[in-house]
């Protein structure tokens, strides 16, 4: 190994009245001043800012339940329950207290501070030491000292409720200002006293603050979680929806590029089936021809990019209406009974339409199997003036609690809602009154122009 030494001038000082140039800080000076700044944010900045106690949601599983009336009232228990420990804190404070004139005194020292965090919290936190030290002086010198019982259990109710309000952060940088007050407080002032409740007092703010900490991280982990959860059910739902429109193009590339090779194909016969045609007919039927085939190729290349990779295009053509029974026969082996009624004159669909609605059927089958296994189902086909009518309804499953969730629940009814846009038709999909579901599709379909008499 080779080592190189490298030397490096140190830069004149500047002139005077020059600038000096910027030293970068250390880490530690850095994270001191981080945290200082923390501390000013905090407990300082605006400490005495209004910011009121919301009142309590009411949509919990138990409120919900209540009257309109029990409801309002509901609402402000959080409002409740500090009065009530203010009052406590400050019953504590009169029986503990022997200043004489002074008992009431410490008494409504002890509830000030817990009745300002309604209010006032971070304030309250502050006046919560001032009541404290004053409660002190009034107070006995014997027992508990620096904190008197009264400002004991204010201080420590003070200190969870703003915990609560606020953020851990704020909870460290209180419970470390105990620590120096009662530090301070016993170096300067504990010679005169027989016993003190720093440590104590210490200890279970700890433990509160510790409860609250862990609540607080856990409520954010929550809500974290929703948040990706929600970020991914969405992601997830955009992906089936590609998904779905690059399978329905798919699928109807079949029926497109024969319709544009009927097209070609006239299109190149058509000038033989006229005796001496006109230059400028045989022209025009070129010119459709080279449109037809320029269409089917940009087709081809589309579809390219729409096909997987590990897709293979079937050797049979798109399945129609005509071969909905080989489906309902699968499914009833499958373990579903299903029936099939058919009403109006039955006539030839376009080939998209009868397409979309094989699709649509068999998607609402394969749902009946998953989400409904044993139950009954009945596909009904219209065929009316002006389009198409499906309604695919099943029965209750027969052991409901025996049914699990499936992962891609809600997939199916993306998929026929795209292949019923996409054909500009209506579709409704709902639980039914007896516990089943039902899905029904209205595809139009545009009447057939009439035939002149010279057949064109």
């Amino acid at each position: 190994m080779i080592e190189t030494t490298q030397t490096q001038s140190t830069p004149p000082d500047p002139p005077d009245g020059a600038f000096e140039p910027y030293k970068p800080r250390s880490p530690e000076f850095r994270a001191a001043a981080d945290a200082l700044r923390g501390l000013r944010q905090d407990l300082f900045h605006q400490a005495f800012a209004y910011r009121p106690l919301p009142r309590m949601a009411v949509d919990g599983p138990v409120t919900r339940h209540l009257s309109e009336r029990m409801k309002r009232y509901a609402a402000w228990t959080p409002h409740a329950v500090v009065v009530c420990g203010g009052v406590v804190a400050m019953l504590v404070g009169v029986a503990g207290s022997d200043a004489g004139g002074g008992t009431v005194l410490c008494g409504l020292l002890a509830l000030a501070p817990v009745l300002l965090t309604l209010v006032r919290p971070v304030g309250a936190f502050w006046l919560s030491f001032a009541a404290t030290a004053a409660t002190a002086v009034l107070g006995s010198t014997w027992g508990s000292w620096p904190w008197l019982p009264g400002s004991l259990v204010s201080h420590l109710l003070v200190l969870t409720i703003v915990a609560i309000r606020t953020r851990p952060r704020t909870a460290a940088w209180m419970w470390l200002l105990t620590a120096l007050y009662g530090f301070w407080a016993e170096t300067v002032f504990g010679y005169a006293h027989y016993d003190t409740d720093t440590a104590p007092m210490l200890v279970v703010s700890a433990l509160a603050l510790l409860v609250v900490t862990v609540g607080h991280i856990r409520r954010q982990a929550e809500q974290e979680v929703t948040a990706q959860q929600t970020v991914t059910e969405h992601e997830r739902s955009r992906r089936t929806l590609l998904e779905e429109r690059t399978t329905i193009a798919r699928e109807l590339h079949d029926v497109v590029a024969h319709h544009m090779s009927v097209v070609a194909i006239q299109a190149e016969a058509a000038p033989y089936r006229v005796e001496n045609p006109p230059p400028e007919l045989e022209k025009a039927f070129a010119t459709i021809r080279e449109n037809a085939v320029a269409a089917l190729t940009e087709l081809r290349r589309v579809l390219g990019v729409v096909r997987a990779e590990d897709y293979e295009a079937p050797d049979a053509p798109q399945p129609t209406l005509a071969d909905l029974d080989g489906l309902l026969a699968n499914v009833r082996e499958a373990g579903l009974a299903v029936e099939k009624a058919v009403t109006g004159a039955v006539r030839e669909l376009p080939q998209g339409v009868e397409l979309s609605a094989y699709r649509i059927v068999q998607e609402a089958l394969s749902n009946t199997l998953r989400h409904a296994p044993g139950a009954t189902a009945r596909v009904e086909i219209g065929y009316v003036l002006g389009g198409l009518g499906l309604r695919v309804v099943n029965g209750p499953p027969p052991a409901p609690h025996l049914v699990k969730p499936s992962p891609g629940a809600g997939h199916g009814i993306t998929g026929m809602r795209e292949r019923v846009s996409m054909l500009g038709g209506e579709m409704t999909a709902a639980p039914t009154a007896e516990g089943g579901y039902e899905v029904t599709v209205f595809l139009p379909v545009p009447a057939a122009a009439p035939a002149t008499e010279d057949g064109a």
